[in-house]
This record gives C-alpha cells, sequence and structure tokens, in this order.
C-alpha cells in the first residue's frame, strides 16, 4: 500500500508545488479536508485559505490559495486557483491594506464596491493574514 500521494497546486501563472505528501489539508467550503493516500475520488470547490502539505518525512509546506477546485484521484490530488502563493510569499502590509478596504466598503455601502465583492475580498484578506499567522507559529516551533 502507498503511503503517499502525489499533490499539485497550481495558480493560473504557474505550478507552486508538485511532489509527494504524506498528507494534504485543504480548506473546503463545507470545512478542511484532509486527503491520505487512496483517497476516494472527490471534485470539490474550495474558498480561501491554507494549504497544508505534509511531506513524507514530516516537514509541512503553507500556501495560501484565493479558492478554486480540488480533483482527488486515489494517487494524485490537484489544487487548481486563480491565486496561490507559498505562505512565506504573503505579503501582511496588502493583506492589511485590502481588509481595511473590504470593510470600509462594506460600511459605506455607497461606495463603489458591490458588497459581495466586499465580503469576497475581506474573506481573502482574512484568509491570507490567518495563513501568515498559522505560518509564523510554526517557524517559532
Amino acid at each position: 500500500m502507498a503511503s503517499t500521494i502525489h499533490c499539485d497546486i497550481v495558480s493560473a501563472e504557474a505550478e507552486i508545488f508538485s511532489g509527494e505528501a504524506s498528507m494534504v489539508i485543504v480548506p473546503g467550503e463545507e470545512g478542511d479536508l484532509g486527503i491520505a493516500p487512496r483517497h476516494a475520488p472527490l471534485l470539490t470547490r474550495l474558498r480561501p485559505g491554507q494549504v497544508r502539505v505534509i511531506r513524507p518525512d514530516g516537514e509541512e509546506e503553507f500556501y495560501f490559495i484565493s479558492g478554486g477546485m480540488l480533483e482527488i484521484q486515489p494517487h494524485v490530488v490537484s489544487v487548481l486557483s486563480d491565486t496561490a502563493q507559498r505562505a512565506s510569499d504573503l505579503d501582511e502590509a496588502a493583506a492589511l491594506k485590502a481588509k481595511e478596504e473590504a470593510e470600509r466598503a462594506i460600511a459605506d455601502r455607497s461606495a463603489g464596491m458591490e458588497v459581495a465583492q466586499a465580503q469576497a475580498q475581506l474573506a481573502q484578506a482574512m484568509a491570507q493574514l490567518a495563513a501568515l499567522e498559522r505560518f509564523r507559529k510554526q517557524l517559532k516551533k
């Protein structure tokens, strides 16, 4: 029985990660999903958040996605997202600025931004900030 699953994390611009993993944790629309080797096939949507890849040696890698799709086959898991970044590459100042702009747009409904668009922007900024926080905690271990 295989103890790893191949994982691909792909954005519209580039392949962010491709390699073997013993477990992959992704932010599904209805909650986080843990994918282990020989997982049942699945196709589902993803919300903005953090993807954790646990390598066969036990080391964890963190990525941020803006949402997207997840495809699981017994030996391959594919994360497809418009935007995907390594957690270490996230810009905290930009995420804080986006969060403030979205909160302002939600509070001031006369602004040019649609409420739904502002809520999506807020969710993405909050997910980026949460991913940064988890990444920093992992570095302290």
